[in-house]
């Protein structure tokens, strides 16, 4: 960063910029809790030798402090994935089951927003498609922060929710489905092989809230990436072309995605597993009756404080499975 050609490409600037600020973040971090501990050391010892309740009673709180930051520090370093510090792209679709399986989306919608909204990240709603009674039909996030995808990607996969339904007069128990999709957002310098002649793209006019213009205009993007059929759409801007720009980035990390899916399909064939992604084969199962748990069948990590979960409390299932994936 000294170099005096340093900014002549702004844009690799920025990326060592960014990088040593991830790595400042990291050892500032360790130099944290390395000091703490060698306090903490100190204070053990005073209290062994003066047997001082009030210090003891501050020791055993700073103990369990310092234990949750540890914890979270480790977390942190399972995150050095190529696109793991990037934000995220999450998408998120209902199963079969009409009404009840688009209200589960909408629940899921509302619990990764919350999640989000206390990680102090932004959430920003690319596109949105409302079901015919409640609930959505198909939702698209961005979640912008450091570590946004390396987080998130522990809850791709199918999502299943077992309840009493609202939505039935006799009160039976229903499962629906919904599945979440996550994708990192993949800058431009990032190499994605995408032929103009390849996408198609057709405008339409925005769905839902947003005044006269937003409702009166073609100012929605849909774009198709004709070879691989891959669809993507964005209504979030007023104006037509941010909303081609941010379809380009969706479609971007979409095809990124689906090659990284490819990669790990092959490698799982190597290793003689079968890794079935489809509706049913569901990561986690969230039920409301005939008793209140939560559990993820990849780690079996599970809760019974169904409500919590609800309200965004998730961050204990994604510790569990990227601990998981150490080798």
């Amino acid at each position: 960063m000294a170099d005096p050609s340093f900014w002549e490409n702004q844009n690799e600037a920025q990326e060592v910029i960014a990088e040593n600020n991830a790595l400042k973040a990291i050892t500032n971090e360790y130099r944290s809790i390395e000091s703490q501990l060698e306090n903490m050391d100190v204070s053990y010892e005073l209290v062994k030798e003066e047997a001082d309740e009030d210090l003891r009673k501050e020791l055993e709180e700073n103990v369990t402090k310092v234990k949750k930051q540890l914890d979270k520090f480790e977390l942190q370093l399972l995150l050095s994935g190529k696109h793991d510090a990037n934000n995220a792209m999450l998408e998120l679709h209902p199963g079969a089951g009409g009404t009840e399986s688009q209200d589960w989306a909408s629940m899921l919608l509302r619990m990764y927003t919350r999640w989000a909204e206390a990680q102090n990240y932004k959430v920003e709603t690319l596109d949105y498609l409302p079901g015919d009674e409640a609930g959505v039909k198909s939702v698209t996030l961005k979640i912008s922060g450091h570590n946004a995808y390396g987080f998130l990607k522990a809850e791709k996969g199918v999502h299943r929710l077992v309840r009493i339904s609202p939505f039935d007069s006799s009160g039976r128990r229903h499962t629906s489905f919904a599945s979440c999709d996550i994708m990192p957002e993949i800058d431009d310098n990032f190499e994605v092989n995408l032929s103009p002649e390849d996408i198609r793209v057709d405008t339409f006019r925005a769905s839902g809230a947003g005044g006269q213009h937003i409702n009166t205009t073609d100012s929605a993007v849909r774009m198709t990436h004709i070879p691989t059929n891959t669809v993507v759409s964005c209504q979030a801007e007023r104006s037509q072309i941010k909303n081609r720009e941010q379809a380009m980035k969706m479609l971007r990390a979409k095809l990124y995605q689906q090659e990284l899916d490819r990669k790990r399909a092959e490698a799982d064939e190597l290793r003689g597993e079968q890794t079935d992604i489809g509706w049913g084969s569901q990561i986690r199962s969230y039920v409301f009756h005939p008793y209140n748990m939560v559990k993820d069948h990849r780690t079996d990590e599970e809760t019974g404080n169904t409500q919590a979960v609800m309200d965004g409390e998730i961050t204990p299932f994604i510790d569990a499975y990227l601990r998981s994936q150490i080798e």
